[in-house]
């Protein structure tokens, strides 16, 4: 697993943070194998709430949501001084929940309950629930630990998946599922560094003036698109349309992209925020060459993108299989200094699908 997990790595010309950042992207990545945390925190919990430290509250259920991208209910309980306070509490997303086969409805209004979550960092009454205490008196645990806090009959059933052998003659048309690895080391680093990406001065200020809380671009249920799509961290799916044109059905926000073969690109497509992507083998590998990228963002906290910016994606089955490995390379003058190349892998489970993924915005 650790050779495996040390394969993500970003090139660039600074190679004292390439060492530093390197050593958190693998500890982050086994965590998020095991828990897996990534597919909770890729929607920016950092910023947000304090992932270091949990917090106890108690109270009763007045609300729920059951929603992508994130579950949220309120929490009603009387504090120290004898009065109301209401509680503002969120966890992870309704695909995670399908996934690690806890149904929806664990938990409902008039129901008292306590949580153990991560802390708002602004002080306010706001949770990120890891740990539910439900009336039952099993235990939900919400990817953030294996281990139950308090009790020893819990709601969730995480098999652990390590992988299929085998799938050498079934080809890249499948679904692949998300292996821990995320893409974009800032989504899940907290005081991300900068400095570990070649950026020219000025995209380094436009990153540095962002504010995670009010400039993101996937507020309320706003897509990702090229090129952090790529990161997203449920099951994709490739399939062979015709011999032109391959899809990628990506569970996340319930994207599609197009790949045109041979060729057989339209002449008439337009600048798109998922730009527009021809592709060629070489050998069994898949090589995408995508510009014509207008989203205006390498990321979701900070970097831009100008419309200069391509991308050249590699995927490669493994030998057996099992694996299938990714390379992305981008070029973008306005942004970087010099090509930032960036790997993942996805596995194969035969039994995961793609589900639709059912954004609601707040």
């Amino acid at each position: 697993m650790l050779d495996a997990l040390q394969r993500t790595r970003l090139i660039h010309n600074k190679e004292m943070a390439f060492s530093t950042m390197k050593k958190i992207i693998a500890l982050v990545s086994i965590n998020a194998l095991l828990l897996p945390l990534a597919a909770t925190a890729h929607h920016s919990i950092f910023g947000r709430f304090d992932g270091e430290n949990l917090a106890e509250i108690e109270g009763v259920v007045t609300a729920v949501s059951w929603r992508n991208p994130h579950i949220t209910f309120l929490l009603s309980r009387t504090n120290e001084n004898g009065e109301e306070e209401i509680w503002d509490i969120e966890s992870t997303s309704m695909s995670n929940l399908r996934r690690w086969q806890i149904e929806p409805g664990f938990m409902q209004a008039g129901d008292r309950v306590r949580i153990a979550g991560n802390p708002s960092v602004r002080g306010r009454n706001e949770l990120y629930a890891v740990h539910v205490l439900i009336p039952s008196g099993e235990e939900v645990l919400i990817g953030a630990s294996l281990e139950p806090r308090w009790a020893n009959d819990t709601l969730a059933s995480r098999p652990q998946m390590l992988g299929n052998t085998g799938g050498s003659d079934l080809g890249i048309f499948r679904v692949w599922s998300h292996a821990g690895e995320m893409l974009f080391p800032e989504t899940v680093t907290p005081n991300f560094d900068f400095s570990f990406y070649p950026l020219t001065q000025e995209a380094r200020a436009s990153a540095e003036n962002f504010n995670r809380l009010t400039d993101s671009p996937i507020l309320n249920c706003e897509p990702k698109r090229m090129p952090i799509i790529m990161e997203q961290p449920y099951p994709m799916e490739i399939i062979e349309k015709d011999e032109n044109t391959i899809v990628l059905q990506m569970e996340e926000y319930d994207t599609i992209r197009t790949i045109y073969l041979n060729g057989s690109m339209p002449i008439s497509l337009q600048a798109n925020p998922l730009g527009n992507s021809s592709g060629r083998w070489e050998g069994d590998t898949l090589v995408v060459s995508t510009s014509g990228m207008n989203w205006g963002y390498f990321d979701t906290i900070g970097i831009p993108a100008s419309e200069q910016i391509q991308t050249t994606e590699r995927f490669t089955l493994s030998e057996d299989g099992s694996r299938l490995d990714y390379r992305m390379t981008v070029t973008d003058p306005a942004t970087f200094t010099e090509p930032v190349e960036l790997e993942k892998f996805w596995l194969w489970y035969p039994e995961v699908t793609v589900q639709p993924y059912e954004c609601l915005a707040e």
